[in-house]
């Protein structure tokens, strides 16, 4: 469990780190990025080491960088060339 811990918030931080080099003007601040990637795959660990059980380490680290990731998406804000349209139309 420590190693699927550990594994799992050093996926995070990579995932945030990336996110953060990839979307630095579409994200939050960097400090907020990392938080959510880190604790978005602790949760995703958890979720999936009670979904499979024990002993299965790259499943848990699988569902970890795949909820991690997913935490990270909501992070991301519109570009600020949409298109607006008027109430009239």
């Amino acid at each position: 469990m420590i190693l699927e811990a550990l594994g799992s918030v050093l996926l995070g931080l990579a995932l945030s780190w990336a996110a953060v080099r990839r979307l630095p003007d579409r994200l939050p601040a960097p400090r907020v990025v990392f938080a959510t990637g880190t604790l978005g795959a602790l949760f995703g660990a958890y979720l999936t080491h009670m979904a499979v059980g024990p002993g299965n380490l790259l499943g848990t680290l699988i569902g970890a960088v795949f909820v991690g990731a997913v935490t990270l998406s909501l992070l991301i804000r519109p570009t600020t060339r949409r298109l607006r349209r008027s109430a009239a139309v």
